[in-house]
């Protein structure tokens, strides 16, 4: 029976047309899975299916998702966490399917360095209000002042960078950032991954390993498409035990003319 494919023209590109046929007559697609967007069970044969290829620099693995979750797409994903992910599918799944990625309760923090002077910034995914609504964020802060490259004088250049990249100051938290051209928020497999540069410059912030986040704020982004990013120099922010202390510090900074923001859209699942 024909499955209820979608392959995009970039997948097909990728797998090639004639793996492609093969899914959209269903030799090779799988009857049901797990969506790797919300995690919940779909049938190819039921029910519009997108097609997402994860490609890492030598390996390759191909998944499915609601259609009504996620468009068919290519995630371009670090050789180490394509694995990483291959080897959870295999022990949840027995070797089958797509799975992979678990929620934490309220919100959860990662590091990764950063250059000019290898700081570690520290990246919190919380679920903020703005407009009464409750919308997902990321939140980055670096642990140390950053300089540009080559300077040894004191002082922290952090803000004026990314100011300098796009992101725009914000003044109230309660009114949404602006959009950041070209740039994107990666999650794959359900896990935060990365913040996507635009064209070939590739991650400006990739996660050590892939971070889980919380149902809560999968399900927000599922639905809204985007995340609003916050950046703050180093002390401005902190790590908040909880969601409405971590608004409240982002409105500080904010007041104190520390904050910059951006909204960007979701890449991958």
């Amino acid at each position: 029976m024909p499955a209820m494919l979608d392959v995009s023209d970039e997948v097909r590109a990728e797998i090639g047309d004639q793996e492609a046929e093969r899914l959209l007559a269903g030799d090779n697609a799988p009857g049901t899975y797990d969506c790797t967007s919300c995690r919940t069970p779909g049938d190819t044969t039921k029910e519009r299916t997108s097609t997402v290829l994860f490609v890492g620099d030598e390996t390759a693995v191909l998944a499915f998702a609601h259609a009504t979750c996620i468009p068919s797409q290519v995630v371009p994903v670090s050789e180490q966490q394509l694995k990483g992910a291959v080897e959870s599918i295999e022990f949840e799944n027995g070797g089958t399917g797509s799975g992979g990625g678990s929620g934490m309760s309220n919100f959860a923090a990662a590091q990764a360095d950063a250059a000019p002077r290898q700081a570690v910034l520290g990246i919190t995914c919380g679920l903020v209000l703005v407009k009464d609504q409750i919308c997902p964020a990321l939140v980055i802060e670096p642990t140390g002042p950053i300089a540009r490259p080559g300077q040894d004088t004191p002082g922290d250049e952090f803000l004026p960078i990314l100011i300098e990249q796009g992101f725009l100051p914000v003044s109230d938290q309660a009114v949404p950032p602006l959009p950041l051209a070209g740039w994107s928020v990666l999650l794959a497999m359900g896990q935060l991954h990365a913040i996507l540069q635009p064209g070939a410059a590739g991650a400006w912030w990739q996660a050590h390993q892939p971070l889980a986040v919380s149902d809560g704020w999968r399900a927000a982004v599922n639905k809204s498409n985007e995340v609003f990013v916050y950046a703050a120099p180093a002390g401005s922010i902190g790590q908040q035990p909880r969601e409405d202390l971590l608004q409240a510090a982002l409105s500080r900074a904010a007041e104190r003319g520390v904050l910059v923001g951006a909204t960007m859209p979701l890449s991958g699942t």
